[in-house]
């Protein structure tokens, strides 16, 4: 074990851990990377238009493609909003930089290309890489991502994850407000509220499919306890294992709003914000994984895929190119409390067998394919 790389990963995590940036505001982040790659003698890109930095060395085909993405969280901790990476972009940005020290100074027999993505929690991040046409000749594309410790634990490693498909819906129930003592003269949102809220537990799919769909905010009324609102917002989340699921899902939510709209005669307006697709993983991509958490970890220590309700935008990429060989890493790292939450913490040391794992699979590509 190089001391000089576990003290750079060491290093690197501490930085981008205490500089927590949101979507599409990863501008120390981008400028952060860019300078490490460029030090580690990479081709190194950037945008005008959006944060994110690729970074790429060796020439010809294959093109193989390391994915790791950049944003943190906007939530409270400890009463204070803030920025803070409690989904593991900084393990996941770390693992990759990683990834870049170990191959600057190997023989490639072609090419790699390292994508820094920004505002994957936003779901908008792959789409614009796409746009940019970072994948257009890439061959084969790995993802990571750490593991709660539910899943598998420190010491471990999965070679696919299957996230499921989600959706985040706005809403508005357009109505005016009336006086407490005066109920018939409008439509009171809360009621329409509490209508969506039962109606959504009535709505059912294939039960052999997971899939959830609940409200997670809803705002109604001010300061007066004597006005009935007639306004109010409210977002739903949408979740479902499968594409297909997702869209009849979605078709099942939009046709139930209706109703409610009509029943109360009032105008209800929903309007999706984000989403992700559910995962599209290539069966080679895949065994490429697993044959290098074998070399890396042992064999014992390998894994079956995860099945995950959480969702991740890496999975546009195939969807986008599905020829696309692609496969994400689930690394074990005794992770808790879990994913999202504000205490999150998990076993730093996790970090060098994701840089080990995902640089022995690129050398494994490149292998079988020169």
């Amino acid at each position: 074990m190089s001391t000089e790389l576990t003290d750079y990963l060491q290093q690197t995590f501490e930085y981008l851990h205490s500089n927590p940036e949101i979507s599409w505001k990863e501008f120390q982040t981008t400028s952060f990377i860019k300078k490490e790659l460029t030090k580690l003698g990479f081709h190194v890109q950037t945008f005008e238009d959006c944060t994110g930095v690729i970074g790429e060395i060796g020439t010809g085909k294959p093109v193989v493609a390391v994915r790791a993405d950049m944003d943190a969280l906007w939530q409270e901790v400890d009463g204070e909003y803030k920025a803070i990476h409690s989904c593991g972009h900084d393990a996941h940005m770390t693992i990759v930089l990683g990834v870049a020290k170990k191959l600057k100074d190997l023989s490639l027999d072609g090419t790699v290309r390292l994508i820094f993505q920004p505002a994957e929690e936003k779901g908008t991040g792959a789409l614009k890489m796409i746009e940019k046409g970072v994948i257009d000749d890439v061959d084969y594309l790995f993802g990571v991502h750490l593991r709660p410790i539910q899943e598998t634990t420190f010491g471990k490693a999965s070679p696919a994850l299957f996230h499921g498909a989600n959706a985040s819906y706005i809403g508005e129930i357009m109505g005016d407000d009336a006086h407490g003592a005066r109920p018939h003269l409008n439509v009171n949102a809360i009621e329409v509220g509490m209508h969506i809220v039962s109606a959504l537990s009535h709505i059912h799919l294939d039960p052999r499919i997971p899939y959830s769909v609940k409200m997670t905010r809803f705002i109604a009324g001010g300061d007066s306890s004597n006005i009935i609102p007639g306004h109010a917002s409210f977002t739903l989340d949408l979740r479902a294992q499968t594409n297909e699921a997702m869209a009849e899902l979605k078709e099942k939510v939009e046709h139930m709003i209706s109703t409610i709209a009509t029943t109360y005669q009032t105008n209800i307006i929903v309007e999706e914000e984000a989403g992700v697709v559910a995962a599209r993983v290539h069966e080679e991509a895949q065994h490429i994984m697993q044959q290098a958490i074998e070399n890396i970890l042992g064999a014992e220590n390998i894994e079956p895929p995860i099945t995950t309700t959480g969702g991740d935008d890496f999975h546009f990429y195939t969807v986008h190119r599905p020829e696309l060989k692609a496969t994400m890493l689930g690394l074990g790292c005794d992770l808790k409390p879990g994913l999202h939450h504000p205490k999150m913490v998990f076993k730093t040391e996790a970090i060098l067998d994701g840089v080990n794992i995902l640089t022995e699979a690129v050398k494994l590509t490149l292998k079988q394919n020169s």
